[in-house]
């Protein structure tokens, strides 16, 4: 891969619109996407992105596909960029587990850390629906399941644990309660607190927590009345690790923080490839910045990796295939700053020359389809354009300033779905907006 300059090459306009519409496949329904369905073919990873956290169209998008996917190329696992201990009620409630809640929305009322809308929204709740009458049809092993990457669930984690831990392993529990009571002792606003501290004082709660993951492995072998709670609280314990050396590193900065960060969503793919078996098969839902190919970014000459890059480099030969999603204009779901009131934020128009900007003004059709894996070879694309990334955090405003990461398309994802214009997420307020059910539910997505 080479360097990825900063800076626009000059570049024949006429021509990537003649590339683009001589490639562009019209979308309307799943089954416009055969052409996709068969780049998967056997492949054993298949990641789907999104260019911001609060699209409906991306997650509608997702889920068609992640049906297509389950139901004929035989996918199990569904790995989403969010918080372990809630995608695990989730996936309790789709595989019809006697301990979990009566129907979605009870499932999505217990998410309460921000940001609650990224899963706590009515599309989600219609596919929780779908899969749990999918996987009732179903033997135990071949239930597709659903889990969360991310690595911010220290807290969160610790109480599953303990919560597990009070029931079989006494001895076990205090440890996890020492590990609690260190972290809670420096840690007052979400991670902050504790990065903070962390840059005056080394190692912090990092004996407690690594304590903690080597108690709960020695006993694994105890926690047999149930294999999927015994991954949980592995997965947690491994979480607390994990996220107190993130928050350590969080506060001074550098890519080391967002390094851990993606090695810990590899990690957990890894291990629960490992947990469902060797023929298993996984769908990841993360954002573009994760899952495309960070080699293909500016980001690697910030040397900052990602998922989509680590496994292109361990697992090529089992095949991996990348799907990046994107909008010219719409609105989105977002906050003006960590811990905010979420907000429906009309995005503007693409800047001048983004990959956004420059697809807008060569497609014919509303939403489509290009394959880029083949147009690799077409010199044009193989420059760097800013392509937009909107995060949970948004102000438009600064959109002059920043949101555009310079990628080298063709290279950052095997394909790539493009909307002209979007619509925000449909939220569940839990507080406010919990009987307030569109029109469309169950069949959201």
């Amino acid at each position: 891969m080479r360097t990825i300059t900063k800076h626009f090459s000059s570049f024949d306009v006429e021509e990537i619109k003649e590339i683009v519409r001589n490639n562009e496949q019209k979308i309307e329904t799943e089954n416009d996407l055969d052409p996709f369905i068969e780049l998967v073919g056997n492949s054993r990873f298949v990641l789907l992105g999104e260019a911001s956290h609060g699209t409906h169209e991306y997650y509608q998008w997702r889920m068609k596909i992640t049906q297509r996917l389950i139901l004929e190329k035989g996918f199990t696992i569904i790995a989403v960029e969010g918080d372990w201990p809630d995608c695990y009620r989730i996936n309790r409630y789709i595989k019809n587990f006697a301990d979990a809640k009566k129907n979605a929305l009870d499932v999505l009322s217990t998410f309460n850390r921000w940001p609650t809308w990224m899963w706590a929204n009515w599309e989600t709740a219609a596919f929780m629906e779908w899969l749990k009458k999918h996987n009732l049809t179903l033997v135990q092993n071949r239930k597709v399941g659903f889990y969360g990457l991310d690595v911010y669930s220290f807290r969160e984690s610790l109480v599953d644990i303990m919560n597990y831990l009070r029931k079989y392993d006494k001895n076990t529990y205090e440890i996890a309660d020492r590990a609690l009571m260190c972290f809670d002792a420096l840690e007052k606003e979400e991670g902050q607190s504790y990065s903070k501290t962390a840059s005056y004082f080394t190692n912090l709660c990092e004996k407690e927590v690594n304590d903690l993951l080597h108690e709960i492995r020695e006993n694994l072998y105890k926690y047999n009345s149930d294999p999927e709670n015994v991954l949980s609280t592995e997965q947690n314990a491994y979480i607390t690790v994990n996220a107190e050396l993130y928050y350590r590193n969080m506060y001074k900065g550098g890519p080391d923080a967002w390094n851990i960060r993606d090695q810990h969503m590899m990690q957990t793919i890894e291990r629960l490839l490992g947990f469902h078996g060797e023929r298993s098969k996984i769908i990841v839902w993360a954002h573009n910045t994760h899952i495309g190919d960070a080699r293909a970014t500016d980001m690697a000459d910030e040397n900052m990796i990602n998922v989509g890059q680590l496994l292109h480099e361990k697992y090529d030969n089992e095949g991996v295939i990348s799907l990046g999603f994107g909008s010219y204009e719409g609105a989105v779901l977002a906050g003006t700053h960590w811990g905010s009131k979420v907000y429906n934020v009309n995005m503007p128009m693409a800047k001048k020359n983004s990959w956004e900007f420059l697809l807008n003004e060569s497609i014919r059709n509303e939403k489509v389809y290009l394959p880029l894996h083949k147009l690799k070879e077409k010199k044009v694309l193989n420059q760097a354009f800013g392509h937009r990334a909107v995060g949970v955090v948004y102000n438009p405003e600064n959109e002059k300033y920043g949101n555009y990461v310079p990628s080298i398309m063709p290279m950052r994802y095997d394909a790539f779905l493009f909307f002209k214009n979007t619509k925000a997420l449909h939220t569940i307020d839990v507080k406010t907006d919990i009987h307030q059910i569109p029109e469309t539910y169950p069949f959201g997505f």
